[in-house]
């Protein structure tokens, strides 16, 4: 086993998604982490060769206040954001 350092981070799911995840980690006898880790790693290592898209409103996110207007709460739209972003 090759010990490496690990970030956290927060992921949103819909209920079908987190629902067929949970399953299928049932169904390997292995934590929801290791399975999303490792289904990260391979879609990354699939989309290796792919021009990434840079969106220059999301280059950086920083702690503070925002006027989130339509799209507020942005916690629980920023896909929604993003999209509009993509579409500009």
């Amino acid at each position: 086993m090759i010990s490496c350092a690990m970030r956290r981070t927060l992921v949103q799911f819909d209920e079908d998604t987190y629902r067929t995840l949970r399953q299928r980690a049932f169904r390997e006898e292995r934590s929801l982490s290791s399975l999303v880790r490792d289904l990260v790693a391979k879609g990354l290592a699939a989309n290796a060769g792919e021009r990434r898209t840079h969106v220059r409103q999301f280059a950086s996110v920083r702690a503070g206040r925002s006027k989130q207007r339509p799209r507020a709460p942005v916690s629980e739209r920023h896909d929604d954001a993003l999209a509009v972003a993509f579409r500009r």
